[in-house]
């Protein structure tokens, strides 16, 4: 059954996706494209400045799409163990802005942050984290976050060990890369990644077949 409500997620994804970047691509067809000059006088050709234009509207679109598919696949693994976990707002207890702080996916106490990636080097976003993490322990709620993919950049990853410091400073817990996995699995009974895997290889298959 997951296996299936899954499956027509990746299909749902997959075509709004796809009619997102052909929608930009023609869009881009009646682009002012004076910008190639600088292009050019860098050493890159009208050619490839194209494809590099195209190819940044694609990338744009699909780490959005992305992170959207990766956190609501992990809803759906919550909700086929627990029907009634659900995503909410709750006040900012902590100050004004913003005046609700969202939780992706609640289940009993336990307030799960859903990140497929966070490449962030922003020091406001770990005020905001901290902020965010206090309006959770205010509610008696437990904050756990859960990312599947570690950043590269060193001082990407700094951010994100100072995160792990922040949830274990008021009793969360912190997940990242394939502990994340191994989390949902053990908190949910469904291997994501597997499932995940499967379906990816079945899409290589296609392509390689065209």
């Amino acid at each position: 059954m997951i296996e299936c409500q899954l499956r027509e997620l990746v299909e749902k994804y997959r075509a709004q996706l796809q009619k997102q970047l052909d929608t930009r691509i023609d869009e881009m067809k009646q682009d002012d494209n004076a910008h190639f000059l600088i292009y050019r006088v860098l050493g890159i050709s009208e050619i490839e400045g194209k494809l590099i234009d195209v190819y940044q509207n694609k990338g744009r679109f699909l780490y959005k799409y992305a992170g959207s598919f990766l956190e609501e696949a992990t809803k759906l693994c919550f909700s086929y163990i627990s029907p009634t976990s659900s995503s909410i707002r709750i006040p900012n207890t902590q100050g004004k802005r913003p005046k609700l702080f969202e939780i992706d996916c609640l289940d009993n106490r336990n307030a799960i942050e859903i990140k497929w990636r966070d490449a962030t080097t922003d020091g406001d976003h770990v005020m905001k984290e901290h902020t965010r993490l206090q309006v959770i322990a205010d509610a008696d709620y437990k904050p756990i976050r859960i990312m599947y993919y570690l950043p590269n950049r060193q001082q990407a990853r700094k951010i994100q060990e100072t995160l792990k410091t922040l949830y274990r400073g008021v009793g969360g817990e912190y997940y990242a890369g394939e502990d994340a996995w191994q989390y949902v699995e053990s908190y949910t009974t469904i291997n994501l990644k597997q499932l995940l895997e499967s379906i990816a290889g079945e899409s290589d298959a296609q392509s390689n077949d065209r």
